[in-house]
């Protein structure tokens, strides 16, 4: 398989935690470039309110928490910006597309790695982060912008077979099945990466455990593949490119 390059794009710190993680160790283990930007510092969080932090006392110590996710999943290389947590939807589009359009043209991934369309938890700045790279991936020009760029996956959970859902995850958005074109089966050492990531979010621990994460998410991470439609679905998010 070729070793392809690939840029997962969220808006706050712990997103590529709350189940890609194990995914991006998968790559970088079998030695592909793998890269994260994350737009906000995710200060804004209403965690912050249990520690009496401020926004800015907040964001710094997700930065340091991101730092050792980093060195978990070995990360080619991670940026963090610092827009406004909570405000990406509010934005004038055009400026946020046009900065995240350059750093995906420096970057120049094989595939972008960024939310659903509904978001997974509906938050507005995933919504944002979702239509965004979305538009930019649907420009008439962007094989001559973005030459090695051919997949647009998008990180999602299937609708589950009963109506009814664990009440701890209640309010996680889904995708139907047959909008699903990939599912990676984790091994034991992937899961246990998904752990140990999510685990470097310390001021997110209630968090994890209340919301059983890491149950739900179990042995199979999900993918749609804009404008793509595989049935059999793939097991990786490089298979057919």
């Amino acid at each position: 398989m070729k070793a392809f390059r690939t840029l997962y794009i969220f808006p706050h710190p712990d997103d590529e935690s709350f189940g890609p993680a194990p995914v991006i160790y998968r790559q970088t283990k079998r030695g592909e470039e793998v890269f994260l930007l994350t737009l906000t510092r995710g200060g804004a969080t209403k965690v912050r309110f249990k520690y009496n932090y401020t926004i800015d006392e907040m964001g710094e110590v997700r930065v340091k928490e991101m730092e050792k996710v980093k060195q978990v999943l070995n990360l080619t290389g991670m940026d963090i910006w610092d827009m406004e947590d909570g405000s990406l939807a509010y934005m004038n589009p055009v400026d946020l597309e046009n900065r995240v359009a350059e750093h995906i043209k420096k970057i120049n991934p094989d595939i972008v790695v960024t939310y659903a369309v509904h978001g997974i938890s509906g938050h507005h700045d995933h919504l944002a982060i979702h239509a965004t790279i979305k538009r930019i991936f649907s420009e008439s020009d962007r094989n001559i912008k973005f030459p090695a760029w051919k997949r647009l996956a998008l990180f999602t959970f299937p609708k589950p077979e009963n109506s009814e859902q664990d009440g701890a995850m209640a309010h996680v958005r889904t995708s139907p099945v047959n909008m699903i074109d990939c599912v990676v089966e984790l091994n034991q050492e992937e899961k246990l990466k998904l752990r140990e990531a999510l685990y470097c979010y310390d001021t997110f621990v209630e968090v994890i455990e209340s919301t059983k994460v890491i149950d739900h998410i179990g042995d199979k991470v999900y993918f749609e593949f804009f404008n793509e439609d595989f049935k059999p679905v793939l097991k990786d998010i490089a298979d057919r490119l």
